[in-house]
């Protein structure tokens, strides 16, 4: 392994709730009542498809793009008193760093909100070696394209990453990506990351031994 590549919210951030409130207030403010479970299935798959899919499920015909921009704007009134970083994942991304290790971001939300959330936990965009964005690709996860376009910025192969994600589509994509997937069920339970190489409960609980997968090589020797 060579290389370490985040996924953002619900690895780094706590961020999944706030950008699910500020969804549900706009849906609200067009006079629709939305529930946090319809965003569940587009958890991981950019904000085109977090709206869009919710606004297919109740008939909506939906201007995504004024949609999209109300909803970082509440989110992002929303960041400076409640967003955190999720316990260890500075930690996690230091040992990274400190090991040697390339390290990445590959989120399927927009540059601002990315940039928001990267900054409001001390891990601005030079802490980085690459950020791909939902911008910076066609295809969203489950589709490997984000993690296929960090590789190559970091100038790794595939198989010389390791990816750490907390939703079913983005362990998908990294897995189609070719690269070895470690799962933290902070947004889905454990039971549903099963594609993954390996499951933690937390990004605290995972260890550069999990990154590498040393610790299951020297177990099997």
């Amino acid at each position: 392994m060579r290389a370490v590549i985040f996924d953002m919210d619900g690895v780094l951030t706590d961020s999944e709730p706030l950008i699910c409130a500020a969804a549900m207030e706009m849906f609200k403010e067009l006079g629709v009542t939305v529930q946090p479970e319809d965003f569940h299935p587009f958890v991981g798959t950019g904000e085109n498809r977090y709206l869009g899919g919710v606004a297919e499920k109740y008939g909506m015909v939906l201007d995504i793009v004024k949609a999209k921009a109300r909803t970082y704007e509440i989110y992002l009134a929303m960041v400076p008193l409640q967003l955190q970083a999720l316990p260890g994942a500075i930690e996690l991304v230091r040992k990274c760093r400190v090991a040697g290790y390339k390290c990445a971001i590959a989120s399927s939300a927009d540059r601002i909100k990315i940039e928001a959330n990267l900054n409001k936990i001390g891990l601005p965009s030079n802490t980085w070696q690459a950020i791909v964005t939902a911008e910076d690709v066609e295809r969203r996860k489950p589709d490997p394209a984000i993690f296929l376009m960090a590789a190559s910025r970091l100038g790794v192969s595939p198989s010389q990453c390791t990816v750490v994600e907390d939703a079913v589509n983005g362990i998908a994509a990294a897995k189609a990506a070719g690269m070895r997937c470690v799962g933290v069920a902070t947004t889905f339970p454990a039971n549903l990351l099963g594609q993954a190489d390996l499951v933690r409960p937390d990004v605290s609980s995972v260890t550069l031994e999990d990154l590498s997968g040393s610790r299951v090589e020297s177990q099997k020797a």
